[in-house]
């Protein structure tokens, strides 16, 4: 058995919309029951029946209203779980209103796929919730899921997104297991048309510019790959690209000569840089931030992978070394200045420069570049706070 329990990043503002989503599921599942007065038992309120997917013949209003309803405790416990896990980061990427029209969509679509299929009547969030989990996978493929899981012993392993999602929640639970099963009341195509829809239209808005991309989307990903496969094929064609013409003689390179000192720094460099991405790799960030402040040390000039750098930043600032962990988030800044949360990092790197380091010019400038992009009200009262307090 696998279950997922955390993500290894957490959305960089609160994400209102899928609050709002769980909170309305909870409400509506305690309005659907009421004691039967003939048996005693449990069971639906008549007005539930007007607002499950009737697949046979279904009413326009069905294919949003089916979504709101679940079928006992474990049904919507096991719903919003998995909405609270995925949908807060997809939450922050796309935005409120964005966030909550991708998800009424993911309703409608798995709605839509179940009833072609010919299925039965549905009720339950779980096919916009598999939208919901498709477009992480889209989104953010790189990044580590912690599974919790039991056989004959309980442990925990960590497993990229993309792989897991892809091939333990989409085709495993949906496309396999199913065949070996006795047959049970789930909508295994209203699941596959969700996380279809959520995959699909996350591509296409990141491949057409509605949403911003990043080096780490599956979009930027296939983008790059495809780069590499077109260098490969002109390159094994004989054509040079750094004069345009076909080559059609062999080049030999002049080696160039290096003096022992020369090689043994490049040597060192790489031996920290290696050490560095193992220990971030292992998650002992503490470790990865001392190689970091040796390697600095040794060459400043040395850059790392983007998140690498920023978990090291903030490694250093949870442990309090402000001078090193500014002068990390400095190298972000000038190194990866497209990043999509830049006003997070000048936000903390004017505060560290006015609280910690006594560096008020720096601080002002950090702050006031924050304070023009940052949308969150908490935050943009502490950038104007700070400014206010050192503008005195």
């Amino acid at each position: 058995m696998l279950l997922p329990i955390r993500t290894s990043i957490r959305p960089r503002r609160t994400p209102y919309a899928n609050y709002a989503l769980i909170a309305a599921n909870v409400l509506i599942i305690l309005l659907e029951y009421h004691v039967d007065s003939r048996t005693g038992r449990w069971a639906f309120r008549p007005w539930v029946y007007y607002f499950i997917l009737h697949a046979q013949r279904p009413a326009l209003w069905q294919f949003v209203s089916y979504a709101f309803l679940h079928g006992g405790l474990l049904h919507i416990i096991g719903n919003m779980f998995f909405l609270y896990l995925f949908g807060n980061n997809v939450n922050d990427k796309l935005g409120n209103i964005g966030y909550l029209c991708f998800y009424l969509a993911g309703a409608v679509f798995s709605g839509i796929g179940h009833t072609l299929v010919g299925g039965g009547d549905v009720l339950g969030a779980s096919g916009a919730v598999a939208a919901v989990t498709g477009a992480y996978l889209v989104l953010f493929p790189q990044t580590l899921i912690t599974v919790l899981y039991w056989l004959i012993f309980i442990g925990t392993i960590e497993l990229p997104a993309m792989y897991f999602i892809a091939f333990k929640l989409i085709i495993w639970d949906n496309l396999i297991e199913p065949q070996f099963t006795p047959p049970i009341a789930v909508a295994y195509s209203a699941h596959v048309a969700g996380y279809a829809f959520g995959i699909a239209a996350i591509v296409v808005m990141l491949a057409t510019g509605l949403i911003s991309s990043s080096n780490f989307d599956l979009w930027a990903m296939l983008k790059q790959w495809n780069r590499r496969r077109q260098y490969r094929d002109v390159v094994s064609s004989g054509y040079d690209p750094y004069t345009g013409q076909a080559n059609t003689k062999q080049v030999t390179a002049r080696e160039i000569k290096k003096t022992p000192a020369q090689q043994k720094a490049e040597e060192k460099t790489m031996q920290l840089r290696t050490e560095i991405g193992n220990r971030i790799r292992e998650r002992n960030l503490s470790a990865a931030a001392a190689v970091y402040l040796e390697l600095m040390a040794h060459d400043s000039k040395q850059v790392l992978p983007r998140q690498q750098l920023l978990d090291i930043a903030n490694q250093l600032t949870g442990e309090n070394r402000h001078a090193e962990s500014a002068q990390a988030y400095e190298q972000f800044l000038s190194n990866y200045s497209n990043y999509e949360y830049t006003e997070q990092i000048q936000l903390m790197l004017g505060i560290i420069y006015s609280r910690y380091l006594g560096q008020i010019e720096p601080a002002i400038k950090h702050l006031q570049a924050a304070a023009k992009k940052l949308t969150d009200p908490g935050q943009l009262k502490m950038c104007r706070d700070e400014l206010a307090g050192l503008q005195k």
